[in-house]
């Protein structure tokens, strides 16, 4: 991974006003801006996205109908009347178009995690005997890992760690599935999902993504890709609350021999049916194991309301004019070598989060939201900012910058 180090000294008070009044005309010509309006924020600069996304202000009202009337009043009825039991599908479907994939192939439940173990399982599985290597990508966010390696001790397969760029000339006859995420945690770097999916495919295997840092800050295109199984949460950009629901992606062709790890009656096809032999339900509705969490399910489903009319590439756009912009603006104002960005240049390389390498980055990130402006920490040096184009703007791009370099310099030599 390259990096690049600022080299500016403080900026002057002309660079400064310049770079005000620049973000001001691109809020201005931002055709997102009125989206902010949506949302539950302070006078702060919230760019703490990546991690929970900010409350879109009308979900509480929406919240309090599911508890006072669906549940207080309809209780067992709202099963059928308020939609609870057909919210996983349904939801999946709202979330459909975020990611790429036309409806039918999306479940909503569970955690992330879970979704990790019933994707990989499942792609164990679909791939057949004879392959016994589950590629995870060595530089993935821990619990991925975990579950990779709980997985390969069930299925009886080895895992193999391995680098995203490296995977193509790791593939061989023995793999079986291979896990990636489609933008890394820690430095925002973009994985080429197309490029890999394709040699996965090439060599025969299963490919299952990790799409927690992209969906809902990117076209992720599931389906155009051909892209076997994905799951995802839905408490960063996609702001459904903290712990919501994640979702599990089946493509259409491989639903029919999804065999899921975690039988459960709520993926039964006669769920009422209380048999004692499991028979599964058709479509992404085999993703489903048991009772869902239907007031977190119902207030994510309130959330992405936020998305109503909104064009992921438009979202795009601005992600990149942002870290741009904010990328632009820390080489202006940082103190030279304080910060060094790991958070790759291009743009074919870059997520939605910029990533600055700093010796005593504890220190600074506490001092950052002592000031309002909030991202936060990789141990042991890494401050991640998370732009949410949602309701971030470009006046909070310079103004976290600039706080950022008034800490930096206060720090100097400290």
């Amino acid at each position: 991974m390259s990096e690049t180090t600022t080299t500016n000294t403080t900026a002057s008070a002309t660079t400064t006003e310049a770079l005000r009044e620049r973000a001001l005309k691109l809020d201005a010509a931002d055709p997102l801006a009125d989206r902010r309006e949506l949302f539950a924020l302070d006078d702060g600069v919230y760019l703490d996205g990546n991690s929970l996304g900010a409350l879109p202000a009308h979900v509480p009202a929406r919240v309090q109908d599911v508890l006072t009337r669906q549940w207080g009043e309809l209780r067992i009825r709202s099963w059928e009347e308020s939609g609870w039991w057909t919210a996983p599908e349904r939801i999946g479907d709202r979330i459909a178009p975020l990611v790429g994939a036309a409806a039918g192939q999306i479940v909503v439940g569970d955690s992330t995690s879970v979704n990790v173990f019933k994707a990989v399982v499942a792609a164990a599985r679909i791939a057949g005997e004879g392959r016994d290597e589950i590629l995870v990508d060595a530089t993935t966010f821990p619990t991925d890992g975990y579950i990779a390696a709980s997985a390969a001790r069930l299925t009886g397969h080895r895992i193999v760690p391995v680098a995203p760029a490296d995977v193509p000339a790791a593939l061989g006859p023995r793999a079986a599935v291979v896990l990636l995420n489609q933008v890394d945690y820690r430095s925002g770097r973009l994985h080429d999902l197309p490029g890999l999916t394709a040699a996965v495919h090439a060599a025969g295997a299963v490919a299952v993504w990790d799409l927690c840092h992209s969906a809902g800050a990117l076209p992720v295109g599931l389906d155009e890709h051909g892209v076997d199984l994905a799951v995802g949460c839905t408490y960063k950009y996609l702001n459904g609350g903290p712990g919501s629901p994640a979702y599990l992606y089946v493509a259409e062709r491989h639903q029919a021999a999804f065999d899921s790890p975690l039988p459960g009656w709520n993926s039964h096809a006669d769920p009422f049916g209380m048999t004692p032999d499991y028979a599964p339900a058709d479509g992404s509705a085999r993703g489903r194991v048991g009772t869902p969490d239907i007031v977190s399910m119902l207030t994510l489903e309130a959330a992405l309301d936020a998305w109503d009319g909104v064009e992921v590439d438009a979202v795009r756009a601005k992600s990149l004019a942002l870290t741009d912009f904010f990328l632009e603006c820390v080489e202006a104002y940082v103190p030279a070598g304080r910060v060094t960005s790991v958070t790759p240049a291009a743009h074919a390389e870059r997520g939605s989060q910029v990533a600055l390498r700093c010796d005593d980055a504890e220190s600074v990130m506490r001092r950052l939201i002592e000031r309002g402006v909030v991202g936060d920490l990789r141990r042991p040096d890494v401050l991640r900012f998370g732009f949410t184009p949602l309701y971030v703007g470009f006046a909070d791009a310079e103004r976290a910058a600039r706080v950022l370099a008034e800490v930096l310099a206060e720090t100097a030599g400290a």
